[in-house]
């Protein structure tokens, strides 16, 4: 008989290549969908891996970002592993360390595949809400122009603090990206500008071009802002800048109830696909 000696530990610099393989070569992985890879990550609190004699065979990932809310970046375990036995060390320590903060926490997820959901429910985590994808096609493009004190401009370096407070008003702290987040994202994007008024930056939006289209990654607008047509025209400024003649589907997501969101896409012509991803959660310092 083998005997086999396992752990879990804190990710660390030096299992950057063995996750790597995790991530590129297994298919038996989560990943969540954000503007930085698990690798860059590594390091963070809140990043496990199962160890067996040298080899990392399993990974968990769960930094706090925004603060209290703990997204799973990444799972992923070798074949052998069963799901269930990969995660069930690795939650346990996750939990426990997000638990001695002594505060309230949720450990969220955005769930792409089945076998992940079955994991998340068998192990307390409860569905939030869903995210629905809606799309705009070619020839349902309509035009709004900027109302009347407001320019829209490309978005710049010093834009970043007050961009960070916009989303936070828009979103709330569960949705919030912060503004390392948002920095990570605009240089990732074909197109990020920022619409503002005589008191200063009032929306904004984020979109990454695709062999499909576009697709408008975040269009945030300040609460005592929104209902004056600031979304609307920053949705139209980026069709012109990407060219509607040869826009033929631009995307976008939003949660399934965030009405006001879900009424301005359908007023600019979007429709929903039909296609959807559950967002799942476990509070920790509440009722855990």
């Amino acid at each position: 008989m083998i005997n086999v000696s396992s752990q879990v530990r804190h990710a660390i610099d030096r299992d950057h290549d063995q996750i790597s393989n995790l991530i590129f070569y297994e298919s038996n992985n989560h990943r969540h969908l954000d503007w930085h890879s698990p690798l860059e990550w590594i390091g963070s609190p809140n990043y496990w891996v199962r160890e067996e004699d040298g080899q990392i065979t399993a990974a968990l990932a769960c930094p706090e970002d925004p603060p209290r809310v703990a997204w799973i970046r990444f799972f992923g375990h070798y074949q052998y592993l069963s799901a269930a036995q990969a995660w069930s060390s690795l939650w346990e320590a996750a939990h426990s360390e997000i638990a001695r903060t002594n505060r309230q926490t949720f450990i969220a997820a955005i769930v792409v595949k089945q076998w992940f959901q079955s994991i998340l429910l068998s192990n307390g985590f409860e569905l939030k809400q869903n995210i629905v994808l809606l799309e705009l096609k070619h020839e349902d493009i309509r035009s709004f122009s900027a109302p009347q004190g407001i320019r829209i401009r490309p978005m710049q370096d010093a834009d970043m603090p007050v961009v960070a407070e916009v989303d936070l008003a828009a979103f709330g702290q569960f949705w919030h990206n912060t503004q390392n987040a948002l920095q990570r994202a605009r240089s990732q994007c074909a197109s990020a500008m920022v619409a503002e008024d005589a008191s200063g930056v009032i929306g904004y939006q984020l979109s990454t071009k695709n062999p499909l289209g576009a697709h408008l990654a975040r269009l945030g607008v300040r609460p005592e802002a929104q209902g004056r047509g600031v979304g609307s025209a920053l949705v139209s400024d980026l069709i012109q800048t990407f060219d509607a003649s040869q826009l033929s589907r631009l995307s976008v997501n939003t949660q399934s109830d965030n009405i006001a969101s879900l009424s301005l896409y359908q007023k600019l012509g979007f429709v929903r696909t039909g296609e959807h991803f559950p967002v799942f959660v476990y509070p920790i310092g509440t009722n855990d």
